[in-house]
């Protein structure tokens, strides 16, 4: 009996921590995004960067992008530039608190009151550093990253070159942990924001409840530059955390957009990356739509071929 007692205790308490256990659970019933890659996104995305004049910021890793067509969930496909490439992000590894504070919300160990949301709200639609370093404090320095590298999540990874990471506040002062592999106060890499958002549209951060939350705490961007400026003449539905900070620019989004759903993430190091970025996602809005007709072309085609046989034999 007090064997027993004991077993569920232990259980009680790992269960507490982030990412214990629906990692397995998780793990395997989500989509691995990099056993996603579409030649023909790809092909389209290498093409409008050089349309784009922008390959040389690529080839000079100065520039990192992927681009997630999610429409069916289920099926996603993918295409990135440097996608690894881990780059400082400024203010977009905020969603990593908010990711954090969610956990903590589930946990009973933070409550989701009007203070606490609009905090959070503050911190992404407006990207407010005073509300970011009032839910670090809140939250906890160190359980941000312990979130982040947590089997669940995974968000930050040494595998594959690291990934979001905030390890100092957004006000003045010294960093309290810089990432391990790069030294870099706020970091982040393409590939590991798409993951962000893919396990977000998939209601696989914390749960699909509080995914919800964290999506409609998104919506709505109060700054209207860089993706938001490149989309203000459609009527798409924008998800979006930004960044900015001397010359480094990020931009991330979950856009819906006439009936298609995707992932957009860009990160740069140059002083004309808030530029490049608002030409960068029209042009990948356009790559999305002509995507989509190229797999419809496809399958059609597909369609066709399956009754040939058929047809031949009534030939005959």
């Amino acid at each position: 009996m007090a064997m027993k007692l004991l077993l569920v205790l232990c259980c009680s308490v790992m269960a507490a921590l982030p990412g214990y256990a629906v990692a397995s659970e998780s793990s395997s019933a989500s989509v691995s995004l990099r056993q996603q890659a579409s030649a023909d996104l790809q092909h389209r995305l290498e093409l409008r960067i050089k349309q784009l004049h922008l390959q040389r910021a690529v080839r000079e890793h100065r520039l990192s992008v992927a681009l997630v067509d999610v429409t069916d969930p289920a099926a996603p496909s993918l295409a990135q530039l440097n996608g690894d490439e881990m780059m400082y992000a400024a203010s977009l590894p905020k969603i990593a608190i908010l990711l954090a504070a969610f956990e903590r919300i589930a946990h009973g160990q933070l409550a989701l009151d009007d203070d606490t949301r609009q905090t959070m709200t503050r911190m992404i639609r407006y990207s407010s550093n005073k509300d970011a370093t009032a839910m670090i404090r809140k939250v906890g320095k160190e359980y941000i990253n312990r979130v982040l590298e947590s089997p669940r999540y995974r968000l930050y990874d040494p595998q594959y070159n690291g990934g979001l990471w905030v390890g100092k506040e957004y006000a003045t002062g010294t960093a309290f942990h810089r990432d391990p592999l790069h030294h870099l106060s706020h970091g982040a890499t393409a590939m590991q924001v798409a993951r962000f958002y893919y396990m977000l549209d998939t209601g696989k951060l914390v749960s699909p409840h509080f995914s919800s939350e964290m999506k409609n705490i998104l919506s709505h961007p109060g700054i209207h530059h860089k993706f938001v400026k490149g989309l203000r003449n459609t009527n798409a539905k924008i998800y979006r955390k930004s960044g900015s900070w001397r010359d480094f620019h990020a931009d991330s989004a979950l856009i819906e957009h006439h009936g298609r759903q995707y992932i957009a993430v860009a990160l740069a190091h140059d002083r004309r990356g808030g530029v490049w970025m608002t030409r960068l996602i029209a042009a990948m809005d356009q790559i999305i739509f002509e995507h989509a007709d190229y797999v419809a072309a496809e399958k059609g085609a597909a369609h066709v071929a399956s009754l040939e046989p058929t047809r031949t034999k009534h030939l005959m």
